[in-house]
């Protein structure tokens, strides 16, 4: 599975900051069984590889796995090496989108601005990553889309919540990172995975 593959079966990128390798395999397990199909792993989360390596493991095929907070290319290379597919950043640093792009991943670089969208594009993005979304707005998107190549997807991340993601799909929102309202430390299985099917549930609901 690709991960335009995955954004087409549900549109959520589950953001797991703070997760142990110890209980990821359960909390991703969790949404993997509300409909999640993309899981990142932000490199300041405790032994981040170690949970992307398990993940990609038994998650390969069903799932894509990355990492989040990527900030260098060695920090990509990393990535590639413990088995990881997208290299989500909340900059949009060309070297790191780049690397990404040359080890034949998928990079969603931060953009707030179109100059910062357009750079990320040259350096070989075809996602982006409207970053911080609740202090911009669906119009930001929608104006966006007037003026970048149709290829490109904007996941908006931040602020989403079930009530307002029909009005950034309506914009032209792909997909939406998703971190406190899924998961953070400390958080039960049965929390995450209550969170997870309504979320999953008011995406599919927003997209029809």
């Amino acid at each position: 599975m690709n991960l335009n593959q995955a954004l087409e079966a549900c549109g959520i990128i589950a953001i797991l900051r703070g997760v142990t390798p110890a209980e990821v395999m359960d909390v991703s397990q969790a949404l993997y069984d509300a409909g999640v199909r993309i899981v990142e792993v932000p490199l300041n989360s405790p032994e981040p590889f170690v949970s992307i390596e398990k993940l990609a493991k038994a998650f390969a095929g069903k799932m894509v796995v990355g990492a989040g907070t990527v900030l260098s290319a060695q920090d990509v290379n990393m990535l590639k090496a413990y088995g990881g597919q997208i290299s989500v950043s909340p900059d949009a640093n060309p070297e790191t989108i780049a690397r990404a792009v040359a080890l034949g991943l998928d990079p969603l670089p931060g953009v707030f601005t179109p100059t910062e969208a357009f750079s990320a594009i040259r350096a070989g993005a075809q996602h982006l990553k409207l970053f911080p979304a609740e202090t911009a707005s669906p119009a930001t998107i929608k104006a966006w889309k007037a003026v970048l190549p149709k290829h490109v997807q904007i996941h908006a991340v931040g602020g989403v919540t079930p009530e307002n993601m029909k009005d950034w799909l309506a914009a032209g929102a792909s997909g939406f990172g998703i971190g406190s309202a899924l998961y953070k430390p400390g958080a039960t299985l049965a929390k995450v995975s209550e969170s997870a099917h309504s979320l999953v549930s008011a995406f599919n609901h927003a997209r029809t």
